[in-house]
């Protein structure tokens, strides 16, 4: 399918046209595209800075449904997706020419009841955690998704979830895997790392 469109560009407000070819986007005229669009405003696709692709209100959710989520978001002009952590695996939307692309964290990461149920990888030993975060890097997109505090009631409203042996040893082992900066921590208190 070869698609053109004409119209004015934000910011510069000037005349612009486009070719569209598989997914690809030309300012070179492309023979025998169809006119689409001729007159308006064209603007660049926005990006989401925060969602979560495949999470919904009691957690992980069928691929039918995060797909619904994405065409969603594309729909309204997100054309870029950050998800900032997601218990569903998304990874098969990035064969889709139709999908906005999406950048992953994976699954959140806490200890048990520490964390909204249903959202999180519960890790029953803290010391589990440099291993998860390897298979997380190894399931992301470079960056990994940690639950740094959350309410715990035997030790008072928030408390962090990991000592700093085990917090240190983790993002030795996400960098080990290839997440670097950012690293993303839900927390609430200061976190020692």
């Amino acid at each position: 399918m070869r698609l053109h469109v004409r119209g004015v560009g934000l910011p510069d407000e000037t005349e612009i046209q486009l070719w569209i070819v598989d997914g690809r986007i030309s300012t070179e005229p492309i023979a025998g595209a169809d006119t689409v669009f001729d007159g308006g405003w064209i603007v660049p696709g926005l990006v989401d800075a925060h969602c979560h692709v495949g999470l919904g209100h009691h957690g992980e959710i069928p691929l039918d449904e995060a797909i619904a989520q994405a065409e969603t978001e594309r729909d309204v002009g997100a054309l870029l997706l950050r998800d900032c952590g997601s218990p569903t695996d998304t990874r098969s939307l990035d064969d889709r020419d139709d999908m906005p692309r999406i950048i992953r964290a994976g699954r959140h990461l806490a200890r048990p009841k520490r964390y909204a149920a249903g959202f999180s990888r519960e890790l029953e030993d803290e010391w589990q955690l440099p291993d998860a975060v390897a298979e997380e890097a190894r399931r992301g997109d470079g960056w990994i998704k940690l639950v740094g505090d959350w309410i715990d009631r035997g030790a008072g409203d928030l408390a962090p979830l990991w000592s700093d042996d085990v917090l240190a040893a983790a993002i030795e082992a996400a960098h080990a895997h290839g997440a670097g900066s950012p690293r993303t921590s839900s927390a609430r208190t200061r976190c020692p790392a």
